[in-house]
């Protein structure tokens, strides 16, 4: 059952996700400097920003110099790293003001090691028999799994998320591992904070493998499909393979089952690779995919740059910015089309997604979105060659515009269309 009771926020259909890691983005690391990217990143046309979490980082058993913001010891306050409560609150407020989203990340299954609770609730925790101490979580020597068959722990838990919503006023939680939760805890979240405010509740959770947290969140990653795409371009994978995920990920939910599509986020970048570390020439073709396919697309932090490099995790590792953005855009382009476009917007009932016939189906990946009188019509060669192919579609017909270069696309009196290897023409009509 993957059915959603719950209000959606109205903004989520056409939104983006912007992932910021706070400690990477600047040599300060800080609330104050990030909100000097504010205007450039409004420019950009990004619409939701996440932040990775931001409460203090536990010491005990920590990994590296600096620790792993994903090993909380306090779920109510905020990371001396990165700032004070009233610098990140001066922050949500100006992104308010500047008409962007806040959401942070919420590692509920876990907590460091010294977490406040490790001394004053011991029994929020799940003790290991083998060493009659807290149990490590998945082996994970940094981090201690919290036991959720404990309503006070529920409760407590419930109250720390609550106090980021009336005391910051976000407007989302970006749910670590959401998997490892049980899902009546996160029902019983949902139906407690949205009392108080319709959030964007986004599950890290792949769709494909536990369809059921759509229960309670409205969007969930499309961890299979990133995976799977690494494997077709380094093995060469024919294309039906990858339609064929398209088609199982389409089935899952209805249409307000909102997936999550991306080529790099930080545990990507920092674990397996940039996205032209695992997609090479191929990066932009994915890029292009996961703002035009149904769901929303996300952009970590200096994919804009492009980022070559991978970014340490435990230790200090400044973005290279060089002020040129090279691909900022190509991602303001897509962006503008998921805000003005409803045929790529997510979520949405009345939005259709139909793969389109050509004598190149073999070598492409082509889709007609619409949505009332709005088309979007998109092609992506799969392969290292230049394809030249014909529309054998009756669904296409007139005029469109290419949106990266303006020029009109006459696909009713030309239907002969040619590709570079790993290109990709956008066109809306």
């Amino acid at each position: 059952m993957t059915t959603n009771n719950f209000k959606k926020a109205s903004w989520i259909v056409n939104t983006d996700v912007y992932e910021v890691n706070l400690r990477q983005y600047s040599r300060e690391g800080t609330f104050n400097a990030f909100a000097n990217e504010l205007p450039r990143l409004k420019e950009m046309g990004v619409s939701t920003l996440w932040f990775m979490p931001i409460t203090p980082i536990s010491e005990k058993n920590k990994k590296g110099s600096l620790g792993s913001q994903y090993a909380c010891i306090d779920y109510t306050s905020i990371s001396h790293e990165f700032g004070t409560l009233a610098e990140f609150k001066s922050l949500t407020n100006l992104a308010h003001e500047m008409g962007f989203k806040v959401m942070i990340d919420w590692v509920a299954n876990h907590t460091g090691w010294d977490h406040v609770w490790t001394k004053i609730h011991p029994e929020y925790y799940k003790i290991d028999p083998e060493t009659n101490d807290f149990k490590r979580a998945s082996g994970m020597d940094d981090i201690i799994e919290l036991d959720f068959k404990n309503p006070d722990l529920r409760k407590a838990m419930i109250d720390a998320m609550q106090y980021w919503v009336t005391e910051c006023d976000i407007d989302g939680f970006r749910c670590d591992l959401a998997f490892w939760v049980e899902l009546d805890f996160w029902l019983e979240a949902r139906t407690m904070l949205e009392k108080t405010k319709t959030l964007f509740w986004l599950a890290e959770n792949d769709a494909i493998e536990n369809p059921q947290y759509y229960q309670a969140f409205d969007a969930c990653y499309a961890w299979t499909w990133m995976h799977k795409t690494e494997s077709f371009y380094k093995e060469h994978w024919d294309v039906d393979s990858l339609k064929n995920i398209l088609y199982h990920y389409n089935s899952i939910g209805d249409n307000s089952a909102i997936k999550l599509w991306f080529t790099s986020n930080h545990d990507e970048n920092s674990w397996n690779g940039t996205e032209y570390e695992k997609y090479g020439d191929a990066a932009k073709a994915f890029a292009v995919h996961s703002f035009t396919w149904n769901g929303i697309p996300l952009i970590y932090s200096g994919q804009e740059l492009p980022n070559p490099k991978r970014l340490e995790f435990f230790e200090k590792d400044v973005i290279a910015w060089n002020g040129k953005y090279a691909m900022a855009n190509f991602y303001k382009t897509l962006l503008l089309l998921r805000k003005n476009n409803k045929a790529v917007w997510g979520g949405e009932a009345a939005a259709t997604t139909h793969m389109v016939k050509t004598s190149g189906d073999k070598n492409l990946i082509g889709f007609l979105r619409k949505q009332d009188e709005q088309e979007v019509l998109v092609f992506l060669n799969m392969t290292r060659s230049t394809v030249n192919f014909e529309l054998d579609d009756d669904q296409v017909q007139g005029k469109f515009t290419n949106i990266f270069t303006g020029e009109t696309v006459d696909l009713s009196a030309n239907k002969q269309i040619e590709l570079d290897a790993w290109g990709y023409l956008v066109v809306e009509k």
